[in-house]
Formats: structure tokens, C-alpha cells, sequence
């Protein structure tokens, strides 16, 4: 039984909120969802990777008792190792939504995921600005957009990631594909009604649990659906976008000082 005052359920998106800039998460942290567990609040991990990174992202949010991937995507139930989420954009659609934007925008560098087993690699355009260890198979565009994807990122040679991304938003209808942007210099082009908000209300309804009784902590643009979907609470790391810092209830400290973990001790010591 959760303490009255608490929420029931806790939501943290992980690189650049949980996970610290050199790509490790404290034992502080660890310590502190630990006790969050304890003390009967869910922990889910809210995060824009994809199921090529599970067996990663367990790593960093041990505690979690379900993952939100793919940027709300996939739904991953720890205890059962089963998905209950599984969304894939069509290959034409996702030519469409290049093309559309190629045509306003100029040429793309697109690296593409369409494989979901561990380390998998993508397909498409290697680029050398891509911040992570990364496989990529050089595949051509038509062959890329062949089957079905998890999600495709694209970047621009000629506009800043977040100018990219409000061309997108302007002309990417939502029924067709949804769009964001998680700080990679890519936008990320998911299926339609696709976001974090829409996986963790997946999460809540396996649960029970009422979004009302839901706090979350991000970063980025992509963390804006599961903030406008959240009731609790929603807070915004230090280092966090300033358009998720206009919409967040609170700011902790950055990820680099452990911001989720700090405010998550100070909330369960109350």
C-alpha cells in the first residue's frame, strides 16, 4: 500500500535524465528507486530507445517494473518478459513522410530501426555525428522503406534539429506518423498516435493505476505527451529543453547531480 501523499506510479525518461552524460547511472540512483519500489510506487522507464536496447536499458533502471520504449511504442512487462505494446510504421508511409519533407526541407540523412533483437543494427546513412556506439548497415532509401519499422531518424544538413522538427510538425499529419525529437540532432518519425504518453497510459491500465496518481521526470521534446498525460507531477531535470521546462510543475538538479534521484529521496523522506 502506497503512503497517502505519494504518487502511485513514477515515470522517468532515461539519457539526460536518468542516466548521467557519461552514460552511467549512480549507485545513488539505484539506491533510491530501490526504496521508491520498496515503499509499493511503480517504476517505469520512459524512454525514445528502441527494443534493439532492452537488455541496455534493464541495465540502467534495474528497478523497473516495465519499460516504455520506442517513444511510448513498445511496452515491456519485466516480471512476464512480455511485450504488451508492439507498433511499427508502414515502410510507404514512412517514404511519404521523407519525401514530404525532403521536398520543404532539402536532403536527409536517415538511418532507419526496423529490427527489434538486442544490438541489432540500423539501416541507412551511417553518420559520424550519431553520439552512441552504433551498427549501421548501408542500406539505400527504397530498401530501407521496404517493410514495416520501429522508427526512423532523420537529420537536415541545412536546419537546427528543433527547426527541423517544427517543419515536421507542420506537415506530418498525426494520423499519418508522429514526430519528435529526443536530443540527438535527429527527429524521430514513430507510428501514427504514437507517443511516451500513450505507453504509459498502456502501463496504467495493465495496473490500475489512474494518471492522476502518475509523476514523471524528462528532458527533452519527446518527453512533452507523457507531461501534458501525467497528474501528479511532472519534472524537468536541470539540463532539461526549454519547452519541456515551460510546461514542467518543478525543476530538480541536472542529470549529471542525480536530479531524479534527489528529488525522489527528499519526496519519500516527507
Amino acid at each position: 500500500m502506497v503512503k497517502p501523499g505519494l504518487p502511485k506510479l513514477i515515470a522517468t525518461d532515461l539519457d539526460g535524465t536518468l542516466v548521467r552524460n557519461d552514460d552511467t547511472v549512480s549507485a545513488y540512483t539505484h539506491e533510491v528507486l530501490d526504496r521508491v519500489r520498496a515503499a509499493g510506487i511503480r517504476v517505469v522507464g520512459a524512454t525514445g530507445r528502441g527494443p534493439r536496447l532492452t537488455s541496455l536499458t534493464r541495465k540502467d533502471i534495474r528497478d523497473a517494473d516495465y519499460l516504455v520504449m520506442a517513444q511510448g511504442g513498445w511496452v515491456l512487462d519485466q516480471a512476464e518478459s512480455t511485450f504488451l505494446l508492439r507498433s511499427r510504421l508502414a515502410g510507404p508511409t514512412l517514404a511519404g513522410v521523407l519525401g514530404d519533407l525532403e521536398a520543404e526541407v532539402g536532403e536527409l540523412s536517415v538511418m532507419v530501426e526496423a529490427l527489434e533483437h538486442d544490438d541489432s543494427p540500423l539501416w541507412g546513412d551511417y553518420d559520424p555525428t550519431w553520439r552512441y556506439p552504433v551498427v549501421v548497415e548501408n542500406r539505400d532509401r527504397a530498401e530501407c522503406c521496404r517493410g514495416d519499422v520501429i522508427k526512423a531518424f532523420a537529420r537536415s544538413f541545412a536546419y537546427d534539429v528543433d527547426d527541423l522538427l517544427a517543419v515536421a510538425r507542420r506537415i506530418v499529419p498525426p494520423h499519418v506518423a508522429s514526430v519528435t525529437q529526443a536530443g540527438l540532432n535527429y527527429i524521430e518519425i514513430c507510428p501514427a498516435n504514437v507517443d511516451k504518453g500513450t505507453g504509459l497510459a498502456v502501463v496504467a491500465e495493465a495496473v490500475g493505476v489512474d494518471p492522476a496518481d502518475v509523476l514523471v521526470f524528462g528532458d527533452m521534446p519527446n518527453d512533452l505527451p507523457m507531461f501534458a498525460w501525467a497528474g501528479w507531477g511532472r519534472v524537468a531535470v536541470g539540463n532539461a529543453h526549454a519547452e519541456l521546462r515551460a510546461v514542467a510543475d518543478d525543476v530538480t538538479l541536472t542529470n549529471d547531480e542525480d536530479g531524479v534521484a534527489v528529488y525522489l529521496d527528499r519526496l519519500l523522506s516527507r
